[in-house]
Parts: C-alpha cells; sequence; structure tokens
C-alpha cells in the first residue's frame, strides 16, 4: 500500500539524497541547508544508539526498593513505591528529559512485609514456609499461633462441616481455570476464618513447586489471603493428616492496607515542534517479587528509548512523553477492578487534557522475553491497519520470533492501555497475554532476571522507538474506523435477533453506509499523512507545517469520533473481556436457549454443564453461597463509579440464576424442570429486552458516528 512510507523509508531517502549531492551541490548549498541536513536523524542513527545493557541494568537496581526483605513487593503507596518513583525521577532529569513532573494521585495503598509460617513436619522437623500475600489487612504482632484446617477448594461445601473459625484455612486454587482467589477467601470469612491459604494447584506459579503467586484480590480488605508454595504445602498436608485435619503453627505476618494513600506518576518529555501535540509512553513500576519482567524492563526499555532519542539527537515533530505509571498491579480496596488505578487516575484525573492532545498511546509489559514464536502488538482497531504497514520496517535479530510479527485485537483490559483508550487516546501495547510465561513466571518470584533475553530487549527498543518515530511522521493520527465496524458486524448473530423479535437488519444497513464513508475517510487520512511524509523526505518544512496546520481540525475530529467510539461501542463480560454492547444480551440469550433445550429433553446435567454458566457471573453459582455471589455482584452493580474506576458503567447488566442452578444441582436428569424452564423462559425475555434496547441503542450511535466521519 502506499499510504504510508514509513520513516525507515523516510530515512533511506534522506540519505540516499545526501550521497547523491554533487561537489558542485554541495557548494551551493547555504549554511542554513547544512545545519537543516544534520538536524535529521534516521531510524538507523536512532538504532545505532540503543543500549539493552543500559535498559537491563536499570531494570534490574528497581529491585532494591521493597518492602518484603525475602521477598520483594513495592506496591501502590508503600514506601518502596514511592522510593522507586523517586528513583525514576532521577534518572529521567539525568536523561536530560524535560518538564520531569511528579503527579500526585489517591490509591488504597498496601504494604507487604512478611509472612512467615512455621510448622512441625511428621518427622518431627520444624519448617519454615515463607507466604506470598495477597492485599488484605493481616498483622500478628509478632509470632502468633494459629490452628490451620484444609479445605480443598475452599467451596461452600468444602468448608459447611469444617470449624474454621479463628483458624488459618489452607486451600487449593486454580485461578486460571476455576474462580478468582476472592470468592474461597470471602466464603472462609464468613464462616469466621482468621485467613485463607492459598495453594496453586496450576493456572499460574507453574514453573515450580516452590512458587508462589501473587494477584490482585478484587475483594475486600478485611477478608485475608497468602500464598503458600505446593512444596511447603505438601509438607503441611501430610502433617494435617497424620492429626486429623488439625495442626498448631506459629504465623508472623504484617500485611496493611489503608485508604486514600498518595502515591505519584512521573513523566518527562522530549519537547517537539508541535509542543502541545503529544505521543505517550508508558509502563508501570509497581511489582510483585522482584517483578524483573512484571514491570522493571518495561521501565527500562522505556527509558532505554528516551536515551537512544537524547543520544542520537532525535528531534521530535511532537512532543513525546515518557510516562512512569503507579499502581497497576492493585490500586483500590474492594472492587472488580482494582488495577490500572495509577494509569486511569493519571488521564482521568490528573490530565485529562492530555486525551484531546494525544496521538497515540505505546504501553510496555513485560517486554524482554520471547513469549511466542509470533511477536504480537495488541492494538485498538484502528489502528491495525497502520500498524500492518510499519511491520515491514521492524528489522529482524537472528534467533527470536521466527513468526514474524502479528497485530492483534481488541485491547484488552488486562494493563494500562486500557484506560488511555477509553479516555479517547488510540493504545496498543507489546502483547504478552497468551503465552505460557503467564501460566509459569508471571506473579511469582521466579520473574527475575533469569528470564532475561536480551535479544528481545534490544528488538522492542527498536521497534517501539521506530513506532514512536512513525507515528511523530504523521500529520493527524492514523485512524481507520473500519476495522472496528467490520468486527461489529461480523459479531451481529441474526439467528438470535430474529428468535428475539430484534431488527438486526436495520443495525447491519447503518453498519454497511458507515463502513463506505469510512473508507473514503481512510483515504484521506492516508493521502495526508503521505504528502506530510514526502514533504518532510524533500526537507520542505514550509510545506510539511502547511500541511500540519491545515489539518489539525482533521485531527482533533478523529480523536473526538474515537473517543465516541470507546464511550458507545466497548463494554465488558463479567470476566473483564472487550464486547460489544449487543454482545451481552446476544451471548447470554444463546445460552439460555440451550439450556431451556436440554431441560426439555431431561437433561440438567447438559443445562449446567454447557450453558448455564456462561450467563454473566452465574459459574460462581456452582460452588459459593449466595451471600459470596451477591457480594460480589452487587460490588459491581451498586458501586460508585469511583470504586469502579475503568470498568465503570462498562457492564451491560446481570442475570441472576442462583436459584435456577442451585435446584438443578438438587436433581437428577429426568425430573420435572417445569419450574426451571419457566425461570430461564423469563431470563431469555428480559435479555431479549435488553437486546433490543441495545440494538436500537446501538443504531443511533454508529448514525452519530457517521455524522462524525461524514464532517471530516
Amino acid at each position: 500500500m502506499k499510504r504510508f512510507f514509513g520513516v525507515l523509508a523516510l530515512g533511506m531517502l534522506v540519505t540516499s539524497s545526501l550521497v547523491a549531492c554533487t561537489a558542485a551541490d554541495k557548494k551551493d548549498e547555504t549554511e542554513h541547508d547544512k545545519k537543516k541536513s544534520t538536524e535529521v536523524v534516521t531510524e538507523q542513527q536512532f538504532m545505532s544508539k540503543v543500549d539493552e545493557n543500559y535498559a537491563y541494568d536499570f531494570a534490574k537496581g528497581l529491585e532494591q526498593f521493597k518492602t518484603n526483605e525475602k521477598l520483594g513487593y513495592r506496591t501502590a503507596g508503600s514506601e518502596a513505591e514511592l522510593q522507586t518513583g523517586e528513583h525514576i525521577e532521577k534518572e529521567m532529569k539525568s536523561l536530560g528529559l524535560q518538564e520531569v513532573t511528579k503527579d500526585e494521585i489517591t490509591v488504597d495503598s498496601w504494604t507487604f512485609e512478611k509472612a512467615d509460617l512455621s510448622f512441625k513436619t511428621t518427622s518431627g522437623k520444624e519448617q519454615l514456609a515463607v507466604l506470598g500475600g495477597y492485599q488484605t489487612n493481616f498483622n500478628t504482632n509478632g509470632k502468633k499461633s494459629y490452628e490451620v484446617v484444609y479445605a480443598n477448594r475452599g467451596t461452600a461445601d468444602d468448608l459447611e462441616k469444617l470449624d474454621v473459625k479463628g483458624k488459618l484455612v489452607l486451600i487449593d486454587i486454580n485461578q486460571r481455570e476455576e474462580w478468582w482467589i476472592n470468592y474461597p477467601t470471602y466464603q472462609a470469612h464468613l464462616k469466621g476464618a482468621a485467613a485463607v491459604i492459598a495453594v496453586q494447584n496450576g493456572g499460574y506459579g507453574e514453573v515450580d513447586e516452590s512458587a508462589l503467586n501473587a494477584q490482585d484480590i478484587c475483594g475486600p480488605e478485611d477478608a485475608p489471603a497468602f500464598s503458600m508454595s505446593q512444596k511447603d504445602a505438601k509438607e503441611l498436608k501430610k502433617a494435617l493428616k497424620k492429626n486429623n485435619n488439625k495442626l498448631t503453627v506459629d504465623f508472623d505476618a504484617k500485611s496493611t492496607v489503608k485508604m486514600n494513600q498518595k502515591t505519584y506518576n512521573y513523566y518527562g518529555k522530549i519537547e517537539g515542534k508541535h509542543k502541545d501535540e503529544y505521543i505517550l509512553l508508558s509502563g508501570h513500576y509497581d511489582s510483585y517479587f522482584d517483578g524483573f519482567q512484571d514491570d522493571n524492563s518495561a521501565i527500562g526499555l522505556m527509558l532505554g528509548i528516551a536515551k537512544a532519542m537524547k543520544d542520537s539527537g532525535y528531534q521530535p515533530d511532537k512532543t513525546i512523553i515518557f510516562n512512569a505509571l503507579a499502581a497497576e498491579e492493585w490500586g483500590v480496596s474492594n472492587s472488580r477492578y482494582d488495577w490500572s488505578t495509577g494509569a486511569y487516575n493519571q488521564i482521568f484525573k490528573v490530565h485529562p487534557e492530555w486525551a484531546k492532545q494525544t496521538f497515540a498511546n505505546i504501553n510496555f509489559e513485560l517486554p524482554a522475553f520471547e513469549h511466542m514464536d509470533t511477536n504480537e502488538i495488541r492494538s485498538v482497531y484502528e489502528f491495525k491497519d497502520f500498524l500492518t504497514d510499519f511491520i515491514p520496517t521492524v528489522p529482524a535479530i537472528d534467533g527470536i520470533y521466527k513468526d514474524g510479527i502479528r497485530i492483534v485485537t481488541p485491547l484488552q483490559t488486562w494493563s494500562d492501555d486500557f484506560s488511555f483508550s477509553i479516555a479517547g487516546i488510540p493504545a496498543i501495547r507489546n502483547d504478552f497475554q497468551d503465552s505460557q510465561f503467564m501460566h509459569t513466571h508471571y506473579h511469582s518470584q521466579y520473574d527475575n532476571n533469569d528470564t532475561y533475553n536480551k535479544k528481545v530487549m534490544k528488538y522492542h527498543m527498536n521497534m517501539y522507538g521506530t513506532l514512536a518515530m512513525s507515528y511523530d511522521k504523521q500529520a493527524v493520527t492514523p485512524l481507520h474506523f473500519t476495522t472496528r465496524l467490520d468486527e461489529m458486524e461480523k459479531s451481529v448473530k441474526e439467528k438470535i435477533y430474529t428468535m428475539s423479535d430484534v431488527d438486526a437488519k436495520t443495525l447491519l444497513n447503518e453498519l454497511a453506509e458507515t463502513k463506505k464513508v469510512a473508507k473514503e475517510l481512510n483515504a484521506k487520512v492516508d493521502e495526508v499523512n503521505a504528502s506530510y511524509e514526502k514533504a518532510h523526505a524533500a526537507g520542505d518544512t514550509k510545506e510539511a507545517d502547511r500541511i500540519y496546520k491545515e489539518n489539525e481540525q482533521l485531527n482533533d475530529a478523529l480523536l473526538a469520533a474515537f473517543k465516541s467510539a470507546q464511550d458507545d461501542f466497548v463494554r465488558l463480560t463479567w470476566e473483564d473481556e472487550v464486547i460489544f454492547p449487543h454482545e451481552h444480551a446476544q451471548n447470554n440469550i444463546e445460552a439460555l436457549q440451550q439450556a431451556k433445550q436440554a431441560l426439555e429433553k431431561g437433561k440438567a446435567s447438559k443445562a449446567l454443564d454447557e450453558s448455564l454458566y456462561k450467563v454473566d457471573n452465574n459459574w460462581y453459582v456452582y460452588d459459593y453461597d449466595r451471600e459470596v455471589y451477591d457480594y460480589f455482584t452487587n460490588y459491581v452493580t451498586d458501586q460508585p463509579a469511583d470504586r469502579l474506576k475503568w470498568g465503570a458503567g462498562r457492564v451491560m447488566g446481570h442475570e441472576d440464576l442462583y436459584d435456577v442452578i442451585a435446584s438443578l444441582q438438587a436433581k437428577k436428569d429426568g425430573a420435572n424442570f417445569t419450574k426451571e424452564i419457566k425461570a430461564i423462559d423469563a431470563a431469555i425475555q428480559t435479555q431479549q429486552q435488553l437486546l433490543k434496547k441495545t440494538n436500537e441503542q446501538e443504531v443511533k450511535a454508529v448514525q452519530a458516528l457517521r455524522k462524525q466521519l461524514e464532517a471530516m
């Protein structure tokens, strides 16, 4: 495609033109032109200054700041996080970044100092188990004796016949395939447990039997939880079995959550000619354990790009902001959406003006490990075409990413880029979420410098540094709305609409008409940016400035339309996955219809095993009491937006199937399911009404987006 030359090609054009100059040309060159030509910094020059050793050393150096001397941890609002931020601020100034700024934000803080549990093994030997922690309050005030009981997986059934009051409850957990830590923890809390000790049984921390794990708690601070390795748990379980599931242990722990505390985001700039137009690079600096990949390496990479730009003399057109963010792993208590707190506050509370000034956000996570043979860039829909054209400009490095680069959409909620995107900043990140690393090393003490891949670090510094330069050479943000509209069209299941007596054709027609307008706009955006790059390649600063100024309103309109798309078309499932609004009711109706058909054939097991668990958060009905289910439902549906942060208003509703599922669990196949079918019919009708309402809203939103695009 011709729509964009790429800055690598641009650099080659400039270099070739300089080589082709004759002696006479050079003699006639004015001193001004000589100065101008020496100011051009190509990608090759930038990459020649990339220093992956600097990035590694800085990443490794962040490990000095910790709250837990044995395990690490620099968490939201803790002294270790504050010290880390000050260290980054000092480095930004040392690199020569401009306007280095310390932004105060409010978070719920967590300081995890220790959790040492000692017990006698079956051989009579004293064993010390060093535990990991979750964001809850628990302070033994020195060593204290507790009774421990084993409760299998910590479900309601597992706990029903156990006396756990005032005791430590040991459970096995697979948070990837079964449930999150908050459910068994709160179930035990309601029965009076002192704390839960969770042992990873697959899902996370699979690298070694001595691995601990940490995740965001997604629950209240007064229901404590800790993490124990499989290795220590084996010995503890043996001792419990020998003593009829009763064992006294000594526990010395201190984990402290405080509400409404202060921490800080930091940023520095390389100021551009258009100083109030931004390209934003970001990464978070809080961590579990040492956090070498997640996210020390990201900070090292980001500052390494800044250093290479400074060292190469790169002078950007737009101001490039390097933003180190606090409280990504966790930062707000008792919320489903308790991560990415620092980024959310940065863009919604501290610098909301950035949303109208920023061409793109590049966010970094776990960037110094080869997660897969394919290097994935996860992106908002609208950047997919631009990034696809950028890929061929990325220089390969032997021995890594043998299958090249792939663009994946949509952007998901797992990192800070989502907060920036819903604020109206088109965002991307280096992707990692489908990799084996997430099962093995992620959020464990094995996320250390042993995982470091020097080639991958250099590759990403080259790639994302030149990508920032590529964004810098665009007159307008290179958004293509056709990709989102295509995916929205594909997501409509007409069969579900028809059975629900909902008009899908109007929505599909509106999408088709809007795609036509969007396609024309794509061509306009590409033409403007190609002309701007051509002027730059020719060294025609006057023409480039004319094109830039002439299209300022177009850029503003593109960002405004992107924000509208985020507001109108980005919703979340109860498992935090990004969907289009109609998919909530559509998917529920499909699952409910399948369950009804199974029950009509007398198959309760089929309805339970294949359908009903797919509806909203009803997976948790199967194993937990009504009080637990209601608690974690209500804290999404009934809490104020300030506690829900980036999740506020994104979930489309809730279908309560607790009584239906509980009733079916008590029956066998072939029983009378008249009552349950009636309840499911009512749920289907509710979801069909929601689909109808959502469809009407989407039609209006698509029409409104088309008007915005037509006006450009």
